[in-house]
């Protein structure tokens, strides 16, 4: 029987076979970041053939297990990282800056891409210098390309929706003028484990974001709080701008990160941090320093 259209799909090595694939969730209501820690309920997912812009589901008859899971989105689908800073009023209150008038943007290389758990939210080097951040945010994938696109029909070209961490290294973020390299090290964008479309997310500014750093409530928003809406941001950011299939776009952080809190709160060696957003999941990934 076809399975038709997905609605939660995930990235994911199965058990089966040892080989990459996306998924439908057979259980959507369930949370697979935490499945995936806990590791005490199997996952199981409805095998999707195509890719994340086309794929569906092949049967409701073919199961899989996933071992391990994936960022939903490859770095060979994605072409562009697009985020915003500033974007929650608390978050701009809490560090004394002006709520901004137009949007605050900054961009991470494909290679800032990473998976959730049982990957590992690797720390570079250069950014063990006590700096390195949390910043949990709503992800949304562009599915249709668009240019000058309007508020009105930006949702439109919506993919779908994840949990993101713009993980950043403050010293490294505020040494220069610009954000785009303390923000875009390797690994310093998990992203997943679940891809929720837009159909299941009829309005994304009505979220709410958590975020922990060893159990520690750290961050506890909602995206009703954002300056600029989903809507605003994909109007702005495709002014003039062809906004491709496979960009992402990292949407802000409500308040509550490390660099504002006192005392500071650092991601260290063997923390783990779970960004969690209301009808999409948790994405969970424990601290790791690189080594020489």
């Amino acid at each position: 029987m076809d399975g038709g259209d997905w609605t939660h799909i995930i990235r994911f090595i199965a058990k089966e076979d040892h080989q990459v694939h996306l998924g439908q969730l057979v259980d959507p209501t369930r949370d697979a970041g935490k499945d995936s820690l806990d590791g005490e309920v199997g996952i199981k997912a409805y095998l999707v053939r195509g890719s994340i812009f086309d794929g569906r589901v092949v049967s409701t008859s073919l199961v899989y297990t996933v071992e391990r899971l994936l960022s939903p989105v490859s770095a060979g689908e994605c072409n562009y990282i697009r985020c915003l800073g500033l974007n929650y009023k608390d978050h701009a209150e809490e560090g004394g800056f002006p709520i901004p008038q137009v949007p605050v943007l900054f961009t991470k290389p494909r290679t800032a891409l990473a998976d959730p758990y049982p990957a590992s939210l690797t720390i570079p080097k250069i950014a063990q210098d006590g700096s390195s951040d949390y910043e949990g945010e709503l992800c949304a994938v562009i599915g249709r390309t668009g240019r000058d696109i309007s508020e009105d029909d930006a949702l439109d070209h919506v993919l779908g929706y994840t949990v993101s961490n713009d993980v950043s290294a403050r010293k490294l973020q505020i040494m220069g003028g610009q954000w785009c390299f303390g923000k875009g090290l390797d690994g310093s964008c998990p992203l997943g484990p679940v891809l929720v479309s837009k159909t299941a997310i009829p309005d994304p500014q009505r979220l709410s974001i958590k975020t922990r750093y060893n159990s520690r409530v750290v961050q506890d928003g909602n995206t009703s709080n954002m300056i600029f809406t989903l809507r605003q941001q994909i109007a702005y950011l495709s002014r003039g701008t062809t906004l491709e299939a496979g960009s992402i776009i990292l949407t802000g952080t409500p308040a509550g990160i490390g660099y504002f809190r006192e005392p500071r709160v650092v991601l260290e060696d063997g923390g783990e941090v779970r960004v969690e957003i209301e009808g999409i999941g948790t994405l969970v990934n424990r601290v790791r320093y690189e080594e020489d």
